[in-house]
This record gives C-alpha cells, sequence and structure tokens, in this order.
C-alpha cells in the first residue's frame, strides 16, 4: 500500500486537464459572439418593415459591422499585447452584448446602423483574445485541436441556434431576438472574469500541467512578459508585423478564407431562391446543410492536425496540411455552374464549405509564427486584413452577378480560395516563431 506521501508524487505527477476547460469557456464564448453577428439576419424583414428602412439602408445596415470589426483589429490585437484577457474579454463582451440588447428597442435606420458599427468595434478583440488564450494555455501538439473546437462555435451558433432566434421572434417579436442574445452575452461577461485565470492561478491546474504546457511550447508566463512590455503604440512593432513574408502569407490566406465565409452569410440565401428558383422555406432548410458540414470540417482540422504532430511530422507539415487541403477542397465551389440538379448544387456548396472548415486552423500559425511580445498585434493586422473580406466580398459578388447568372460570382469564390492556398504554399515557407 502506497503512503501518502507517494500517493501525493503521484497525483503531482500526473497533469491536470484545466486547459480543456479553458477550451470550453472559449468555445462557448465563440457561440455567444456568432449569435450575435447573424442576429439581425434573423430580425431583419420584421424589423426593416416596422421601421421603414428600404433596401439599400438595408444593405448600408449589414456592412455597418464589417467596416468598424476591421477598422479595430490592429487597435483590439494591440490591447490585448497589454490587458490581460480575463478583463479585456469581460469588458469587450459586456460592452457588446449591452449594444445588442440596445438594438432591440432602435426606431431608427440611424441608430440601428450605429449601434450595429459598435457591436463591430467591441467584437474586434475577441479572436485576437482566443488565439492569446490558446497560445498561453495550449502546448503545440494540442493547440490546433484547441483552435479547431472553438471555431466549430460559430458554425454551431449559425446551423443549430438560428432556428432558436428565428422561434423567439415569431413567438415575442423581433426586439426579443436581441433582448435575449445580449442578456445571454452580460451574464457570459461575469462567468468569464468569475472563472477565467492564467495558468499559474488557475485553481486546479496542478504543476505537472503548467509544466507539460511550457515544455510543449505554451507561452504560460505571456502575462508576465506583458508587464514588461512598453506601453506606447509603436510603429515600429507594426511595421515589423507588415514586413514578415511569412506573416504576408497567412494575411493573404485568411482574407481568401473569408471570403468564402462571407458568400455563406451574405449571398448563399439570395443565390438559392433568386438564382436556383427554390422557395423560401426550403431554402432555409437546404441552407443548414453546407454550415454542418463546416462544422464536421473544423472539428477534422483541428483533430488531423494535432494527430500528425504526434505522429512526428513537422509543426509546418500538420498545420498546413489541413489548410491548403481545406482551400483546395473550396475551390470545388465552381461545380456548381455546371449541375441543375438541387442536390447536386447543395453537395458542391457542402464540399466547398467542407474545405472551409477543414482550413480554419489559420489561428494556429498566427500562435507559432508572430514574434512572442507582439502575438496580439499580429493577430490584430491578421484579422484585420482577414476581415476586409467581409466588405469586399458581397460588394463583388453584388457587381458580378449579373442578369440571370451567379456564375461569374462562383468562379470568383473559386478563385478566391486558390489563390489563398498558393499564398500558404509560396509565401509561408518554413513554420517558425519569427524572432525580434
Amino acid at each position: 500500500m502506497q503512503s501518502p506521501a507517494i500517493a501525493g508524487a503521484a497525483s503531482l505527477a500526473t497533469p491536470s486537464r484545466k486547459r480543456f476547460f479553458i477550451m470550453v469557456l472559449l468555445f462557448i464564448t465563440v457561440v455567444i459572439n456568432y449569435l450575435d453577428r447573424s442576429n439581425l439576419s434573423i430580425a431583419a424583414p420584421a424589423l426593416t418593415s416596422d421601421l421603414g428602412i428600404d433596401p439599400v439602408h438595408v444593405g448600408l445596415v449589414f456592412s455597418a459591422f464589417g467596416w468598424t470589426y476591421a477598422a479595430m483589429q490592429i487597435p483590439g490585437g494591440w490591447l490585448v499585447d497589454r490587458v490581460p484577457p480575463r478583463i479585456l474579454y469581460s469588458v469587450a463582451l459586456a460592452l457588446w452584448s449591452v449594444a445588442t440588447i440596445m438594438l432591440g428597442f432602435v426606431g431608427s435606420f440611424v441608430a440601428l446602423f450605429v449601434l450595429r458599427m459598435a457591436v463591430g468595434a467591441l467584437e474586434a478583440p475577441a479572436y485576437p483574445i482566443n488565439s492569446r488564450v490558446v497560445t498561453t494555455w495550449f502546448p503545440e501538439r494540442e493547440r490546433a485541436t484547441a483552435i479547431g473546437f472553438y471555431t466549430s462555435g460559430q458554425f454551431v451558433g449559425l446551423a443549430f441556434l438560428t432556428p432558436v432566434l428565428a422561434w423567439l421572434q415569431h413567438e415575442f417579436g423581433w426586439h426579443m431576438v436581441f433582448v435575449s442574445t445580449g442578456v445571454v452575452g452580460v451574464v457570459w461577461a461575469l462567468v468569464w472574469y468569475a472563472v477565467y485565470r492564467e495558468p499559474r492561478d488557475f485553481k486546479g491546474a496542478n504543476a505537472a500541467e503548467i509544466d507539460l504546457i511550457q515544455q510543449g511550447g505554451g507561452l504560460v508566463d505571456m502575462q508576465s512578459a506583458a508587464k514588461t512590455a512598453k506601453p506606447g503604440f509603436s510603429w515600429t512593432d507594426l511595421g515589423i508585423v507588415l514586413s514578415k513574408r511569412k506573416l504576408w502569407g497567412i494575411y493573404l490566406g485568411q482574407y481568401c478564407l473569408n471570403s468564402t465565409l462571407w458568400f455563406f452569410l451574405t449571398w448563399f440565401p439570395t443565390y438559392l431562391v433568386k438564382y436556383r428558383g427554390m422557395d423560401f422555406i426550403k431554402s432555409g432548410l437546404l441552407a443548414s446543410l453546407p454550415f454542418l458540414a463546416a462544422f464536421v470540417g473544423v472539428l477534422c482540422s483541428g483533430f488531423f492536425s494535432d494527430w500528425l504532430i504526434r505522429r512526428g511530422y513537422s509543426v509546418g507539415l500538420a498545420r498546413k496540411l489541413p489548410i491548403i487541403g481545406g482551400l483546395l477542397i473550396s475551390t470545388c465551389i465552381i461545380g456548381a455552374n455546371y449541375v441543375d440538379s438541387t442536390a447536386l448544387v447543395i453537395a458542391c456548396l457542402a464540399v466547398a464549405f467542407f474545405g472551409n472548415g477543414l482550413a480554419s486552423i489559420t489561428w494556429s500559425l498566427v500562435s507559432t509564427l508572430a514574434p512572442a511580445r507582439l502575438l496580439g498585434l499580429t493577430g490584430g493586422v491578421f484579422n484585420f486584413i482577414g476581415n476586409l473580406s467581409a466588405i469586399t466580398t458581397p460588394i463583388a459578388i453584388g457587381f458580378l452577378a449579373t442578369g440571370d447568372s451567379f456564375a461569374p460570382a462562383i468562379t470568383y469564390i473559386a478563385l478566391m480560395a486558390l489563390i489563398g492556398a498558393l499564398s500558404y504554399i509560396l509565401l509561408v515557407g518554413k513554420v517558425q516563431r519569427i524572432e525580434l
């Protein structure tokens, strides 16, 4: 029989698993994040009818989020390098949730437009914070799984919870769509502040787990290092993250990857109804299938990438293979131009969005390539350039989808996916952290 001292030493030698609890916290936060992005699309028909907003102004409202979300990525990333995730995420989440609640009480186009811009601006630090947390809490060999898991939350919100918002609107009116999602966000901001801590301060995370993270490449002491960083904004730092070829490879790749995503977030239902002649109810049911495919793709990506690392393959191969493969699979969307069957059209789109999900562990390369003290700024630039597609893709498709043909727009999305794959193949090169 083991003595208490020996048993205690054995328990300390076994790493705790608190990092997976952190992964669940990030997943829930991403679900809330994307519900607050998509709630307007659910409420828009009834809301715009009540407020008397014409289609031109509806388009402006839809674009409001993208303009401020992209514009605030670099300032948001700068904040991530200086403000602890426990505080910054809680404040940002609470503020964008309050703005969401206020959307339930708007009475004019101007109020609607300004509040959507506010939601976009306040959500800007979210994904750089996610990257910061994962880099702190996970060793390299588990990082893609963590990123894939929390990223899947965006498709959970879109594929599974959108019907819940539609039911809320039907039962209680469009006001409750915003109020309910906003209240959930405020509550979750309090939960995050109460629960989240850095690895060394997290109750139940033992020394063995911290050693496992640190020896595996996790930056467990990032917050301590951040305290010694200079507080002011540095144009030199911005110049550094804008001058590295490797980083431009992932910046361009993210722009191309997001182009496919924003097609599905904006023009996809219109494509099914107007250009494929499907009725609204049928198209609504079919529209969930590509999101489900993307959800599966995201989960497969993270597990497959980390499996390759555990099998002894290099970080570069393990991270880039699913990303490049997923982007190449996304080019299959062009097949929709050459089929007439509804089932085949949806199949082409589902395969393309599966590829988009498979490629979505791109943040794992931000974690791996970015200079350690500029992780947040690099993530901000990465997300800024990537989310320019939220502005350009809907506009480009609008110009290309002229008359009765949507084929040029579909070709454009396929071309973007191909360029994204080439950026990872030709620009990123060897995957290793940039040292300053």
